[in-house]
């Protein structure tokens, strides 16, 4: 799903997002009710939207249901899933992109093919989309989204070949970027993987139906059996007759996203063989190896920053303590309605416990920082509540470059690194001494010697600004995504 860069200079803004996670499901009755608690599990992957699409044998009918906001929003409702039949169905939660918030850009999409219906949900960016956009319009292609994965629907449309596997095959083939993808026929599911396997996609099972989802946390919700990761490059087509694998690529090494075992998996989730858990806690026995600091705790910025935080402090021997509480229970539109109550994002959020910081050497643990304004208002919090020292440790390099695989980020130029060195972001913090864990520091918690920078072993665009595919809609200055405008509800 395209996302270009974002330019909002708000609280939100100020960390990055996945911006969707996918699940499907082929041989299970009442599989839309598998699929949201799949989703369930996915959805800190996207918070803004949510779509399911079931297809039932018997009728031979598709069913969707496309929807604003959370799954328990919805898709929770008995009336809803009455409207979602079958025992095949696949579904998807995203963040918005390019084109805003209506729901002609809410997945999965489904269209009408010379070879039958087909529903695809799409994790990630394909950085040649509107170059192909604009090759399908010429063509005669009308387009009724923003989304690149609209575009993949018109290359199956139009592929030559037979058989939808041919077409999805040959459709998939003239894709550049990053995508972990789940779409559905009438007779079968598949899902696939671009040829570096940046996106994660794994396979399930439960009770001998198969089951695709971007994260093991969604196996585990639904008590299915983890099978195996779908490798890099690979296409998987499930049918009544079982699972055939197809590799179209050429091989070569994958370039998964580092970025997920920090911050976008949730840390239940194993993927590409390691648990993320595990990996955010040797991230910060990295961090406590290489910037040692004398303090009298340590404390992470939650959520995210506390596997680190724990990590830091079992290396670092000094105590672990929770000195800043989050409020779960604030969601994201709560903060959006005036300026006043805007500006108090991080207080809505976040609370310093005084009685066990006052007076004390605190040491924060984070997971990235990316604009630098809620980690200079979190620090703040902590010396108002009386801390004698505030040194801040961040469980990733600095992040220096913009994504274009399928994360929100803001303008490379809005990026608090890419600007300023890590002296001139410790004064703009104002902490006593500010360190990130090194490059080969994050390579060595995913168990590599360090990274290779002849033949980098993951994607690390975000911190090196070495991006492993062509961006070719990003240098491409005669596309365009633009659509006339209509009401945000159609």
């Amino acid at each position: 799903m395209t996302k270009t860069p974002s330019t909002e200079p708000d609280n939100e803004a100020d960390a990055f997002r996945d911006e969707c996670g996918v699940f499907g499901i082929f041989g299970k009755v009442d599989a839309a009710a598998v699929v949201t608690l799949g989703l369930h599990a996915l959805q800190h992957r996207g918070q803004e939207a949510a779509g399911i699409v079931s297809y039932e044998t018997d009728s031979g009918q598709f069913s969707i249901e496309r929807h604003v906001g959370l799954i328990g929003d919805t898709f929770t409702k008995q009336a809803v899933l009455d409207r979602l039949p079958g025992s095949r169905a696949i579904g998807h939660t995203r963040y918005s992109t390019t084109g805003g918030e209506g729901l002609r850009n809410v997945q999965p999409f489904f269209a009408e093919l010379a070879v039958g219906g087909f529903a695809i949900s799409h994790n990630g960016n394909i950085t040649n989309a509107l170059t192909k956009q604009r090759e399908l319009q010429k063509r005669g292609a009308i387009f009724s989204s923003t989304s690149d994965t609209e575009t993949l629907l018109h290359l199956i449309a139009m592929s030559t070949h037979d058989s939808f596997t041919e077409k999805f095959i040959d459709a998939i083939k003239q894709l550049e970027g990053a995508f972990s993808l789940v779409g559905l026929s009438g007779k079968k599911m598949v899902g696939a993987r671009d040829r570096l396997g940046i996106r994660p996609l794994v396979l399930g099972d439960l009770d001998g139906a198969y089951i695709l989802a971007s994260e093991t946390c969604a196996l585990d919700i639904i008590g299915a059996r983890y099978v195996r990761d779908i490798a890099a490059g690979e296409v998987i087509v499930i049918s009544e007759d079982g699972a055939e694998s197809h590799f179209p690529y050429a091989k070569t090494n994958s370039r998964f996203c580092i970025f997920e075992y920090v911050y976008f998996a949730r840390p239940d989730s194993n993927i590409e063989g390691l648990n993320v858990y595990e990996v955010r806690k040797r991230i910060g026995q990295e961090l406590a190896k290489e910037s040692p600091v004398e303090a009298d705790m340590v404390v992470p910025v939650p959520d995210s920053g506390t596997p680190a935080a724990i990590g830091f402090s079992q290396q670092a021997g000094l105590p672990f303590d929770l000195g800043i509480i989050r409020n779960h229970y604030v969601g994201r539109t709560f903060i959006q309605p005036t300026a006043s109550i805007r500006n108090m994002g991080v207080k809505l959020k976040h609370n310093a416990n005084r009685d066990a910081i006052k007076g004390k050497r605190v040491i924060l643990v984070d997971d990235s920082i990316v604009r630098g304004t809620t980690s200079q208002k979190i620090v703040q919090m902590v010396r108002d509540a009386g801390a004698a020292e505030v040194h801040m440790r961040i469980a990733s390099p600095p992040t220096r470059a913009s994504c274009f695989y399928g994360v929100d980020t803001p303008e490379t130029s809005n990026l608090l690194a890419s600007r300023l060195s890590i002296e001139e972001m410790k004064d703009f913090i104002k902490v006593d001494s500010l360190s990130f864990v090194s490059i080969d520091g994050l390579y060595r918690a995913v168990n590599e010697p360090g990274r290779n920078s002849g033949c980098p072993q993951f994607c690390d665009a975000c911190f090196t600004g070495e991006y492993p595919t062509t961006l070719r809609d990003r240098d491409n200055t005669d596309v365009t995504r633009k659509l006339s405008l209509i009401s945000k509800h159609g």
